[in-house]
């Protein structure tokens, strides 16, 4: 049986990740810490953003339980009033929801290669 990392555990490991990688991420919004679904929104500190969320379902094999992001928008990037309409849109599915922080002026996401699928 294998078991997904507790949310509260992957958050606090991906934050230090991107600060070891010379990024800087907050936590902006807690959620549930055994299964809260995690966001992730990259700000380039120049009015460009990048959201990501978790890969639907059918991104994953059989059995997988490592966490998978998607971007949620077709653009490389999208202004900030956009991103924050889709938060408060996400949070009013899921208020158990973390989001996480990621300034970094070249738009890296600081997620491994296996954590990321296609876009939404």
């Amino acid at each position: 049986m294998s078991v997904r990392l507790r949310s509260d555990i992957w958050v606090d490991a991906y934050r230090r990740r991107c600060e070891i990688a010379g990024g800087y991420a907050v936590l902006r919004r807690r959620g549930a810490a055994e299964a809260g679904a995690v966001f992730i929104r990259v700000d380039r500190l120049d009015g460009r953003v990048s959201l990501y969320g978790p890969a639907p379902q059918t991104a994953f094999g059989e059995g997988e339980t490592e966490r998978r992001f998607v971007r949620l928008h077709a653009e490389e990037t999208i202004d900030v009033p956009r991103s924050e309409e889709r938060i408060a849109k996400e949070m009013r599915f899921d208020p158990d929801l973390w989001i996480v922080e990621v300034e970094d002026r070249q738009g890296r996401t600081f997620l491994l290669p296996e954590e990321t699928a296609e876009t939404a």
